[in-house]
């Protein structure tokens, strides 16, 4: 069984799907979390009651991760509460909307490469102080199997910047592997979540489901084995490695 007893993780994008899930995971196995969220918080405030009421300790925090300002501020809200940071999960993420070439226009490039891919290089620098204390840091990236297969319909920026998230976690594990931290990656196929739901209509939803060898798409407690994994004492060794959570969809 995994055990996180005295540490702390702080996940971005945290109130809803994947992160949600990912910041309960981690407490039941003992660790005290960091909520982000940018909106969400009614989500935020209810997942903080729920990780408090299993006795775990629970930081707020809310801003843009692609601010480099706001960024900081939520960086040294982190340091004041707990003094440490051991895991980092780099979850936050979004489609924005869906545009085929024709009508994806700059700003909407910059916004979709901004909360994707330039959020986990502010994020990581800026807890990298925290990270450098502790005796085996880990960080996990929230890449995605569009990555490896350019997406669905209309994501082709989005497919471009978890591409360079899956890049940049490659990088970072041979920039960091002197601080003995390791840097891996997580990356979920169609997962049943608040994200699909709102940027994947039913007709490419289906076809995208006749891909999947299992039949079905995966839920957000599918992928934490993977993050639990990663982040353990067990996956000291494993450093650059994406872990596909797809349930078949895309076969290495």
């Amino acid at each position: 069984m995994y055990s996180f007893d005295n540490k702390v993780v702080w996940i971005t994008g945290s109130s809803t799907g994947i992160g949600r899930s990912a910041a309960i995971a981690f407490a039941d196995h003992g660790a005290d979390v960091v909520i982000h969220y940018h909106s969400s918080l009614n989500e935020a405030k209810i997942l903080e009651s729920e990780i408090i009421a299993k006795g775990r300790k629970c930081l707020l925090v809310q801003g843009d991760v692609a601010d480099r300002t706001q960024v900081e501020q939520m960086t040294a809200q982190v340091k004041e509460t707990f003094g440490r940071l051991d895991v980092l999960v780099n979850n936050a993420g979004a489609l924005i909307k869906r545009a085929r070439l024709e009508e994806l226009d700059e700003e909407l490039w910059d916004r979709v490469m901004n909360i994707n891919l330039k959020s986990v290089y502010l994020v990581t620098k800026a807890t990298l102080p925290l990270l450098k204390q502790a005796e085996k840091a880990k960080i996990i990236n929230l890449t995605s199997v569009a990555a490896r297969n350019g997406g669905g319909f209309g994501s082709i920026a989005y497919a471009a910047a978890k591409g360079g998230v899956s890049t940049m976690t490659r990088g970072m594990a041979k920039d960091l592997i002197s601080y003995n931290m390791t840097v891996n990656a997580v990356a979920p196929g169609i997962i049943t979540t608040p994200f699909h739901d709102r940027f994947t209509p039913p007709d490419i939803r289906a076809k995208a489901l006749s891909t999947i060898p299992m039949g079905r798409e995966g839920t957000p407690e599918e992928t934490i084995g993977a993050l639990l994994f990663l982040a353990s004492p067990y996956a000291d060794y494993i450093t650059g490695e994406i872990i596909e959570v797809n349930g078949g969809q895309l076969m290495d």
